[in-house]
């Protein structure tokens, strides 16, 4: 797998959550949060594809995992 500057993308998808476990997600979620803000999510997605710092493969692994975390959290 290719490394991704965003953790993350690599703690969901990696498991390289490292630390204090769900606060360590949560805070690297705020800071992911603070970095999108304002930015077109599918613009970045297709950015990252075309840029070949993401695969399909992994796209798709992340959207499965995003699906069920919406499943877990309604």
């Amino acid at each position: 797998m290719i490394d991704m500057p965003n953790p993350l993308f690599n703690a969901l998808v990696g498991g390289r959550m490292s630390g204090n476990g769900p606060l360590n997600m949560l805070q690297q979620f705020q800071k992911f949060k603070q970095d999108m803000q304002g930015k077109n999510p599918k613009e970045e997605v297709s950015r990252l594809l075309q840029s070949g710092k993401i695969n399909q493969q992994q796209l798709n692994q992340i959207q499965q995992m995003a699906r069920q975390l919406q499943g877990i959290l309604k």
